[in-house]
């Protein structure tokens, strides 16, 4: 299915009262962000909220001995990510943290989700975890996506992302840390209703 058609997809299933929650998922570097945005450009009243936003801080990590594996499941805030996808579904106008990739860093109540906003793209890497408690999201979503990239592929991106970003152990840090991730996501997720291969 092209951009184009899940989009089409998206606004007949959204035809009703309410939000619609779309959950687009998949391991990192999988071009999530840039496909929540193109669709949100597609759709009327459309926007996108990124989970990325409920990491733990560094220091935080540090403290639990995880700062090796920033990215993985449990360095993330999953009951903070549940409880707002819970408020976005009840309540008309919700603030949302927001990942800012120069900082590392989450910054909270960064944006605003508005009543006006009606269909939601919700996009991360754990949203079909099949692990407590990421299980709860599934009865969350209207529709569930996930986007599927070879291995190789994802490892080409993230080489290019962290030189970008000036990172000089890119490759070591891949190795140890993004492919285990990857690799979480790509055995891990329960099946979605739509699965994206990008040509």
């Amino acid at each position: 299915m092209t951009p184009e058609g899940l989009a089409r997809l998206i606004l007949a299933r959204a035809d009703g009262p309410g939000r619609f929650l779309v959950a687009l998922a998949g391991p990192p570097a999988a071009g999530k962000s840039t496909l929540a945005a193109d669709l949100a450009a597609r759709l009327p009243d459309a926007r996108v909220v990124p989970m990325d936003g409920f990491h733990y801080d560094d220091r935080v990590l540090e403290a639990r001995g995880l700062r090796s594996r920033k990215g993985a499941p449990e360095t993330f805030d999953a009951m903070g990510f549940l409880h707002l996808l819970r408020r976005l579904r009840d309540e008309d106008e919700v603030a949302i943290p927001l990942f800012d990739r120069d900082l590392e860093i989450s910054r909270a109540g960064a944006d605003i989700v508005l009543p006006s906003d009606r269909i939601l793209i919700v996009e991360g890497n754990y949203l079909l975890l099949d692990r407590a408690p990421w299980t709860q999201a599934a009865a969350l979503f209207d529709l569930t996506v996930f986007v599927e990239v070879p291995e190789e592929e994802l490892v080409r991106r993230l080489t290019d992302r962290w030189r970008h970003h000036g990172r000089p152990d890119a490759a070591q840090w891949i190795e140890s840390n993004d492919l285990p991730n990857i690799r979480t996501v790509l055995t891990g997720s329960t099946p979605a209703e739509i699965v994206l291969r990008p040509a």
